[in-house]
């Protein structure tokens, strides 16, 4: 019961008297799914789903302000925006459009009683920015569907495992762990590796320095690293930092940025590691960290046929 929420809607069945017993309480979860508490007999509550339709649909924009308000514009989800900037988070930095960047998008909207959700699966995709085309073509290859460039090499990058060597992991993410400085229980969504002081400091991928400073009752020497539109990470409790190291230096994978200390909020040398996607911290143990496999030989034939056909189609919105 605590689940349920302001806002949402729900229906009462009651008999067809002047009792008004109710027999039917049922309560909208989501769009797609609602509750029903059987109130007759020995009572029992059960989960139903509405019937969902995925509607096919195809778009062509160009930039103005934002790939956000051009959605808007066009009158599509700016969610949509969202799902993009998932796909091509390794090959276009979304913090730079430019005026006339152009976009072609072939995708499915799931809708319920014809009410569209915001939840969608792109077919295929174009992308024109920086005077070259990006394609997002989507492709079964081992049990996985992922999306592919038009050479066949996938669109995923890849993250290092940890950003640092030789370590133990003393502290988990969590949204409520016991600190051992402050004597109380808050989040902490992040990972702490233990190392000796001095232990080399990576950057898990390229990308750029968007923060560097110094927080006496938080995270000490710390560095924000942005590399793409989709993730940020952060290295806290730093002893210092690596030579060169500023706000706007372009990072490489495996780059040493710093070097494990104690500063800040902090009861012994450790690195405070956190991962941000799209702003929201998530478990950086979770993080996929390894390349995704470009098209096999095997199954190039079988793509280019798939490449060419929505290519095509992407080339021929209106």
């Amino acid at each position: 019961m605590r689940k349920i929420r302001s806002g949402q809607a729900y229906a009462v069945f009651t008999v067809p008297d002047s009792t008004r017993r109710v027999r039917f309480f049922v309560y909208e979860e989501t769009p797609k799914t609602y509750v029903v508490f059987d109130l007759r007999g020995e009572r029992r509550v059960y989960r139903g789903e509405n019937p969902v339709e995925w509607k096919q649909k195809e778009i062509k924009g160009k930039v103005e302000s934002s790939l956000w308000m051009t959605m808007q514009k066009l009158d599509t989800s700016p969610q949509l925006a969202l799902v993009l900037s998932n796909i091509y988070g390794w090959s276009i930095d979304f913090f730079s459009l430019q005026k006339e960047d152009e976009f072609r998008v072939i995708y499915e909207q799931e809708c319920v009683e014809g009410k569209e959700l915001d939840n969608f699966h792109i077919l295929a995709a174009s992308f024109r920015y920086s005077d070259s085309i990006y394609y997002a073509i989507p492709f079964v290859q081992d049990g996985e569907e992922l999306y592919y460039g038009a050479t066949g090499n996938s669109l995923e990058g890849a993250f290092l495992k940890a950003p640092l060597d030789f370590y133990r992991i003393t502290s988990r993410f969590s949204n409520s762990r016991f600190h051992p400085v402050l004597r109380r229980y808050r989040a902490h969504h992040g990972v702490d590796y233990a190392a000796p002081t001095g232990t080399p400091v990576y950057a898990i991928g390229n990308g750029k320095v968007i923060a560097k400073g110094f927080q006496a009752n938080g995270g000490g020497n710390f560095l924000k690293i942005r590399h793409n539109s989709v993730y940020v990470t952060t290295y806290m409790h730093l002893s210092r930092f690596a030579k060169g190291i500023k706000v706007g230096s372009e990072v490489k994978q495996k780059e040493v940025i710093g070097y494990v200390g104690s500063t800040g909020l902090s009861t012994g040398p450790h690195l405070d590691f956190r991962v941000f996607e799209n702003g929201k911290p998530i478990n950086p143990l979770l993080i996929k960290s390894q390349p995704k496999k470009p098209i096999s030989p095997d199954n190039m034939s079988q793509f280019v046929v798939l490449r060419d056909s929505l290519i095509n189609r992407l080339s021929a919105i209106n």
